[in-house]
């Protein structure tokens, strides 16, 4: 896995200042997807993963909107065939989970989708609050064909 602090040379970044407000969960999803379609695939090629994405996406905006302060920027890269997507806000607080999941609560869930759908997850702290990402594998690794083994 790539560390968060180290960046393949191949990536591909789109960074969108973001606003607080009605309709910053439903942008940063259109971002995301078109960034998906753009860089992976089309949401038909991708399949579950564009589902899986866009509801990740709208777990750690919401949570940024609702316990982390404003969010302040979307970063979205691409490499390798995975997805990275962070959301920074003002709020240097840590996520953490508030108690056990129980799934018949009407909300409390983003931190566990977060650990059932995404490959991996953070949160780190920044100057200006924090940055909680993201990463999930979206299409081959790098040197692998679709339905085809790498060369030895």
């Amino acid at each position: 896995m790539t560390s968060p602090r180290m960046r393949p040379q191949a990536a591909r970044t789109r960074r969108y200042e973001l606003t607080a407000g009605n309709g910053v969960v439903r942008e940063c999803r259109y971002l995301a997807g078109r960034a998906l379609s753009d860089w992976f695939g089309t949401f038909a090629e991708l399949g579950q993963v564009t589902d899986d994405v866009l509801l990740l996406v709208s777990e750690i905006v919401t949570n940024a909107l609702t316990h982390g302060g404003d969010p302040y920027e979307l970063r979205l890269d691409g490499f390798e065939g995975r997805l990275r997507v962070q959301v920074s806000d003002t709020n240097p607080l840590r996520p953490w989970p508030h108690g056990r999941h129980h799934p018949g609560r009407p909300s409390g869930h983003g931190l566990y989708l977060l650990g059932r759908l995404a490959d991996a997850w953070g949160c780190v702290p920044r100057c200006r609050g924090k940055t909680v990402w993201f990463e999930v594998q979206v299409g081959p690794r790098a040197g692998h064909a679709a339905g085809h083994a790498a060369p030895n």
